[in-house]
C-alpha cells in the first residue's frame, strides 16, 4: 500500500469516528427475553436498527446538540453513552437517565445512572455530571439530561443514550 492510500484510508476512518454531533433518545418495552425487550426499547427510542458502538463519557468540544432525532442508515455504526435496565420481576418500577455537561467550549461529560424512577435516575446523574466538572476544574455552563421509566409487566427494558453522529 502506497503512503497516499495509507493517507486516505487513515482520511477515511477519521472522518468515520468524527463526532459532530449528538442528540438525547430513550425508549421503554416488553419482550419474551431481556434482550427482547432491549432490543424493542432501542426501537422505541429510534436506535434498534443501527450497530451500536458503547463509548466512555466524553463530547468532545464543539458537538452541536440537536434536537430531532436524524434519520441514521440502517446498520450504521454508531458510537454512542448508554444506560439500560432489564426486569423479569412483574410490577417492578425500572429507569435509567443520562445527564449531559457541557463546557464553554463544548467539551462535555455524560454520566449515566439507574433508579426506581426516571426523576430519582435523573437527579443522580445530574448530580455526577456536576462532580465530574469539579473534578476538571471546569465551569459548568450547560446542561441535558433524559430518563425514562417502566412498570414491568412481564419482562421489560429501559434505555437512555447519548447518540453521536457525524
Amino acid at each position: 500500500m502506497t503512503n497516499e492510500a495509507m493517507t486516505d484510508e487513515t482520511a477515511g476512518v477519521r472522518k468515520l469516528l468524527e463526532v459532530r454531533r449528538l442528540y438525547l433518545v430513550a425508549g421503554k418495552a416488553e419482550g419474551a427475553t431481556p434482550l427482547n425487550a432491549f432490543d424493542n426499547a432501542l426501537l422505541t427510542a429510534g436506535i434498534g436498527d443501527v450497530n451500536l458502538i458503547k463509548v466512555s463519557s466524553i463530547v468532545p468540544p464543539g458537538a452541536e446538540v440537536l434536537t430531532e432525532t436524524p434519520n441514521l442508515p440502517r446498520g450504521a455504526l454508531v458510537p454512542c453513552v448508554y444506560a439500560e435496565r432489564t426486569s423479569e420481576t412483574p410490577g417492578e418500577r425500572i429507569a435509567v437517565a443520562l445527564a449531559v455537561g457541557l463546557a464553554d467550549d463544548g467539551f462535555g461529560v455524560v454520566m449515566e445512572s439507574e433508579g426506581e424512577t426516571a426523576e430519582e435516575a435523573r437527579a443522580r446523574a445530574m448530580e455526577m455530571v456536576a462532580e465530574a466538572f469539579q473534578a476538571r476544574r471546569l465551569p459548568l455552563r450547560r446542561t441535558l439530561s433524559i430518563a425514562v421509566e417502566h412498570q414491568v409487566v412481564r419482562c421489560g427494558a429501559v434505555v437512555a443514550a447519548c447518540v453521536y453522529w457525524r
